[in-house]
């Protein structure tokens, strides 16, 4: 979603840490491009403008200009920046490590209203948090939708419902949106649900009778969280109607959706400015499980090409079975990595979103990310890979040196590729068989964690086997990329 703003800010920075020393009027040309890259963003002017001149500011002060490194201490204080109009705390690195959540502890059941447009997807996102609240926090939930103005709306939660496993309120038809809340509340009590969440009706713009119809929602059911659904592609416009929504309605936070599509980023960089409510969430995929707590310190990494290491872990650690993870460490203390091992970390990766949303989440990656796009390298070479491996016999898999010329043209028409690239595949795990005998010979995972100061296998809170792809312990991808399969090596 950033990627256009991030190319432009990473180019800006560029040449302010290719220079030794930086003067005032180095640090002004470069901010009044950062603000131009920021308004082609879609953020707001009074948001810009605001941005611009706290970090000028700071940026040509004498303590900057003189250090070290200046062009570096810019790029710092502008992220500092970036994490403060996020509504985040440069200041507190656990603001990294969760997002700024749902009150839950009340009184049940705790009401969640969802309000904002028609084509937001609050009726999505409704099922979204549903399900987030039934898996992460152990909570009891209900949905019930109160549109009775769009065609079907009801149904389609009810069949959102199953889909998630979370109940939802038996439809009566011409029941209007206060008598369905008040029915709603009443059920939810009854049923002993901790959470009801309230689907509310949108309309195509702000309209007097669509505040008329939320204040009178609220008023029956006192909702704990009122959530906007925004659409981040409507760019600026999503701003405005923040802005409206936050004149009429007691709003508790923002849940940004299509986080995932090619918006510029400004509806994000100004919802928290303009509306005064922390963005709680973001939408990232069609799937029902792509929605994540809103981290303004990891999307300020994000923006600024620093990775999100900490999304990274967290997926990593959702995905991966503890099992596989262990099974795959036992052998890697062991030294051994056959073909079933180096499969297992492909469906891992796969898993995790492929290699193209791996590259964007790590650190210093995104030109290496870039590379992939420019060579043609995408989540079919994971496929592929997976298909040569599953052409070849248990033997083969177990035992890899068998293969001989004629085992390998049977497997290369078996998979639907050529002989070649079963060739690479088998070059690959050669590689990355070298790396684990060399982390055997450290002294297995334990030696090299007490290496880099004692810390899990996987990364912050030690991850279940490492992050797939990663290229560390437990890593799927072997020391610089994928060998011959058009991603970037490593540097000499």
């Amino acid at each position: 979603m950033f990627d256009n703003l991030s190319d432009r800010l990473g180019g800006v920075f560029d040449k302010l840490k290719g220079r030794g020393a930086l003067k005032e009027q180095d640090v002004r040309d470069a901010m009044r491009e950062v603000r131009i890259a920021l308004l082609e963003a879609d953020v707001a002017l009074p948001v810009a403008r605001r941005f611009i001149d706290a970090v000028t500011e700071k940026a040509v002060g004498q303590e900057v200009l003189k250090s070290v490194k200046p062009g570096q201490q810019v790029v710092k204080i502008v992220h500092d920046e970036l994490v403060r109009t996020l509504g985040g705390n440069p200041d507190d690195p656990q603001a990294a490590l969760a997002g700024e959540g749902l009150t839950l502890e009340a009184k049940p059941p705790v009401v969640i209203m969802m309000v904002g447009l028609q084509g937001s997807g609050k009726t999505t996102t409704t099922a979204k948090l549903g399900k987030l609240i039934r898996e992460k926090h152990g909570k009891k939930a209900m949905m019930a939708s109160l549109d009775v103005n769009r065609p079907a709306a009801q149904e389609q939660l009810a069949v959102l419902g199953e889909q998630v496993d979370i109940a939802t309120l038996p439809i009566v038809a011409g029941q209007q949106p206060v008598d369905i809340a008040r029915r709603a509340m009443e059920s939810a009590r009854l049923q002993n649900f901790d959470v009801l969440l309230l689907d509310t009706a949108g309309r195509l713009h702000v309209d007097e009778a669509l505040m008329a119809e939320m204040k009178a929602v609220s008023s029956v059911s006192a909702p704990t969280e009122v959530l906007l659904v925004v659409d981040s592609l409507t760019g600026q416009d999503a701003v405005n109607v923040a802005q409206s929504f936050t004149d009429e309605v007691p709003l508790t936070g923002v849940v940004l959706t299509r986080m995932d599509g090619d918006a510029r980023g400004g509806a994000a960089l100004s919802m928290r400015a303009v509306t005064g409510k922390p963005i709680k969430f973001a939408g990232t995929g069609e799937k029902l499980d792509a929605i994540e707590a809103f981290r303004p310190n990891s999307v300020a990494d994000r923006i600024l090409g620093m990775g999100d290491v900490v999304s990274l872990v967290e997926k990593a650690a959702a995905t991966i079975k503890e099992e596989e993870a262990e099974q795959l460490a036992k052998n890697f203390e062991k030294g051994k990595f056959d073909l079933n091992d180096l499969r297992m970390q492909l469906k891992q990766m796969q898993n995790m979103g492929g290699l193209g949303m791996l590259a964007g989440m790590m650190p210093g990656m995104k030109k290496a990310k870039a590379a992939m796009a420019a060579s043609n390298m995408d989540d079919k070479v994971l496929v592929h890979m997976d298909a040569i491996i599953g052409s070849m016999t248990a033997k083969e898999r177990a035992h890899p040196g068998v293969m001989n010329a004629k085992r390998k043209k049977r497997v290369a028409a078996g998979s639907g590729t050529d002989v070649q690239t079963v060739n690479k595949l088998l070059k690959m795990h050669q590689e990355m068989g070298r790396a684990m005998k060399q982390i055997k010979k450290m002294g297995g995972l334990k030696g090299l964690a007490a290496m880099f100061g004692g810390g899990g296998m996987g990364g912050p809170g030690g991850a279940p086997g490492g992050l797939p792809g990663l290229g560390g312990p437990g890593g799927g991808l072997p020391p610089g990329g994928l060998p011959g399969l058009g991603g970037p090596g490593p540097k000499k």
